[in-house]
């Protein structure tokens, strides 16, 4: 997700490559994140950074994945389950 690669900032090349994207679909991905304000550009270092906005998305996405992680666990009321 290019929510996480960006957390401590990096440059266009970076994000592509770790996000497996053409120049193409990266163009159009940061355009969209940074007209939703979920990702801001540095224009002195030349990386994107994470902003406040995105950091609560990223930490709600990463909330429904614990949740509904395939491992067979499931948290509820802060136990662990197992359903295998």
């Amino acid at each position: 997700m290019i929510l996480q690669y960006v957390t401590t900032g990096a440059t266009k090349t970076r994000i592509m490559y770790s996000a497996y994207l053409s120049y193409a679909q990266l163009k159009e991905y940061l355009g969209f994140l940074l007209e939703r304000d979920l990702v801001r550009y540095e224009e002195g270092s030349g990386l994107y950074k994470l902003s406040e906005r995105g950091m609560k998305v990223l930490e709600g996405y990463e909330g429904i994945s614990d949740m509904i992680a395939l491992d067979g666990r499931k948290h509820v009321n802060n136990s662990l389950y197992n359903f295998a």
